[in-house]
């Protein structure tokens, strides 16, 4: 039984490796993709061994992240900001989107004062984003990290 196991260890340490000792930018975004699609696969459960490879894998990308100067500086940034402007700004930057991009909210100059603190996101504004980009309306108010 050890010999097996062991064998079968060491032939997914192998195959895994660079997204479980995650060293560049290209390693990392396979991570955080394989994340995503064992997430939505995983069952709900502790017995689920999906589960268990998620909790690798984030724990990988969370030491790839804490090594990198542009995102450990993006998370120093986000973490002075409201969670809604943080997040609103990670909407921005995952999909490319500018101030012009946000009918939801408004016109751009109502979005830059949304980014800049002076105005905040309605619960209407909210809806609408999370309903475009397929999130929960609680993550524009949780702090994660």
């Amino acid at each position: 039984m050890s010999t097996v196991l062991k064998a079968a260890f060491e032939e997914f340490a192998g195959v895994a490796a660079p997204v479980l000792d995650i060293r560049d930018e290209s390693h990392y975004l396979a991570a955080l993709e394989l994340v995503a699609e064992l997430m939505a696969d995983a069952e709900d459960s502790l017995r689920d061994p999906l589960n268990a490879m998620i909790g690798l894998l984030a724990k990988a990308i969370a030491d790839y992240e804490s090594r990198d100067p542009e995102i450990a500086e993006f998370e120093e940034q986000a973490r002075k900001l409201p969670p809604d402007v943080t997040m609103l700004q990670v909407l921005m930057d995952q999909h490319g989107l500018g101030v012009a991009d946000f009918p939801e909210i408004g016109d751009k100059s109502l979005v830059s004062r949304i980014l800049s603190g002076s105005r905040n996101l309605t619960k209407n504004h909210i809806t609408k984003l999370s309903n475009r980009f397929g999130i929960e309306p609680g993550m524009f108010f949780e702090v994660t990290g």
